[in-house]
């Protein structure tokens, strides 16, 4: 009921289900997100068809289906993952009963320190109100969640509930400039903390200045947003891609979503494991460094197959880490144990010396720029990490793409080829005229001030350009057209 909720929130329409149901596919522009707070989400019952209904007309439910079905199937075994079951452990560790009962209002809490929990089952269930009961058993579980009515929200949390809604959807406004009309909502997903971000500051303003110049809305938005994923129309990663991560876990809801996403997570899974990445490349005929797929059966033909030095590298190395040379057998012997005893196949290269790498960045298969990252002072790599976490880098200089050699181009063109039509790094060795793949990276570093000295911001103008290109060409085959302000 209408006189259930009594928050006012500039920008916010409040409406009955009953009218929302009744008005027609064209009574509200699409586009718009739909708070639903029915009092009953069951099937066929009002609450389910505003979400049903909503997603029809090409609005933004939260709940969606999709979430109410699964608060109704999902086994809690499944949904107490490790990770979750640390979290609930240590919100609920201090409670002196042996069971509690948790209220969740748009992700928040009334209690400070069960906030990391509560915006965790929020982010597994999105839902704008939710109540989670646990029991203590050797530790304490999960034992139900489901959705609340509005009229479920006991009257002395009624005022929390409206901080909440307003905090939430106040967020959900943040931008710097208006919208542009016919424009469309970007998500640009970052880690302030992280040290070797793909992007720096100076990178990530000219992002988002280049976002809005090409009709988007943009707004940055960390690990603790995965809910709110379905609320805009592409997701741009700028942080530091794993499988087993949040990142992969964003770039797969976004691409289930519909969003446009770089990276999207086929790349991610074919970029981030260099076993799939030699195979790959290798059986699309992309010259490289002679490689060994390593494991325990094969470990001691390294030395006769590639020599020494060789390089050995983990499946899911990055930013020069995992990545180790054997000058002597005994070190080759070493690395192997070590780097097996955490996967059952590596990767093995044959070294090859040279005073830098070439770095082509390749944007839906066509060049974008091209870098030199020259070697750490006396290093065989690109960075060197030393203790507490420091490191030098060599020295890095960017061309024209015109500038660089053909057959360079052609080389990264073919690797990147092999992964697929998004933003990728390709990483090249060059001994004279031969050009070999070292790997080609989802998720590449685009600095200000190295990778965009020749482009300047007309780089950032491509990237977002390909951005809108392919959200217009994805809104127009699902008839959505353009997209609207949300309400």
């Amino acid at each position: 009921m209408l006189s259930d909720w009594t928050t006012e929130i500039p920008g916010v329409t409040v409406v009955a289900a009953r009218d929302y149901l009744a008005a027609g596919d064209r009574s509200y522009p699409p586009g718009l997100r739909v708070y639903n707070l029915c009092r009953s989400y069951r099937y066929q019952r009002s609450g389910y068809y505003v979400s049903l209904l909503a997603a029809a007309r090409g609005h933004r439910p939260l709940p969606d289906v999709a979430t109410i079905q699964n608060l109704k199937t999902t086994t809690l075994a499944r949904l107490a993952g490790d990770d979750l079951e640390e979290t609930i452990e240590r919100s609920l560790r201090p409670i002196a009963s042996d069971t509690f009962e948790l209220s969740i209002y748009f992700g928040q809490n009334l209690a400070a320190r069960h906030q990391r929990l509560a915006r965790a089952l929020y982010n597994l269930f999105p839902s704008p109100l939710l109540r989670a009961q646990f029991r203590r058993g050797k530790a304490w579980r999960l034992t139900s969640l489901r959705a609340l009515g509005l009229d479920e929200v006991p009257a002395s949390h009624r005022a929390f509930l409206g901080d909440a809604a307003r905090a939430w959807l106040g967020k959900r406004r943040r931008t710097a400039t208006p919208k542009r009309e016919g424009g469309y909502d970007m998500a640009m997903l970052v880690a302030e903390e992280e040290h070797d971000a793909p992007s720096n500051a100076q990178a990530l303003a000219a992002f988002e200045k280049a976002a809005r110049r090409n009709g988007f809305q943009i707004e940055r938005i960390d690990r603790n947003d995965f809910a709110e994923i379905p609320a805009y129309d592409a997701l741009f990663i700028r942080e530091t891609t794993r499988v087993n991560h949040h990142t992969y876990r964003f770039a797969s809801r976004a691409a289930a979503e519909g969003l446009v996403v770089m990276d999207d997570p086929v790349s991610i899974l074919r970029c981030t494991n260099k076993v799939f990445l030699a195979e790959r490349l290798a059986r699309a005929g992309v010259a490289t460094p002679p490689t060994l797929i390593v494991h325990r059966g094969n470990m001691d033909q390294v030395e006769a197959r590639l020599g020494l030095p060789c390089v050995l590298k983990q499946p899911d190395s990055a930013f020069s880490r995992g990545v180790v040379k054997a000058e002597t057998r005994q070190e080759l012997q070493s690395a192997l144990e070590r780097l097996l005893s955490g996967s059952d196949l590596i990767v093995a290269q044959g070294f090859v010396p040279t005073a830098f790498d070439w770095r082509v960045g390749i944007l839906a298969g066509v060049p974008l720029y091209v870098c030199r990252y020259h070697m750490a002072e006396a290093h065989w790599q690109i960075v060197r990490h030393g203790p507490e976490g420091k490191k030098d880098e060599g020295n890095t200089d960017t061309l024209p793409v015109e500038a660089a050699p053909p057959a360079l181009l052609r080389t990264a063109v073919a690797a990147a080829r092999v992964i697929g039509d998004g933003l990728y790094g390709v990483d090249i060795k060059q001994v004279g005229n031969r050009f070999m793949v070292i790997e080609v990276n989802d998720n590449p570093s685009i600095d200000g001030g190295i990778e965009d000295e020749v482009l300047g911001e007309a780089l950032y103008d491509r990237i977002m350009a390909e951005f809108a290109r392919r959200v217009a060409t994805r809104k127009a085959a699902s008839g959505q057209g353009e997209g609207s302000d949300r309400g």
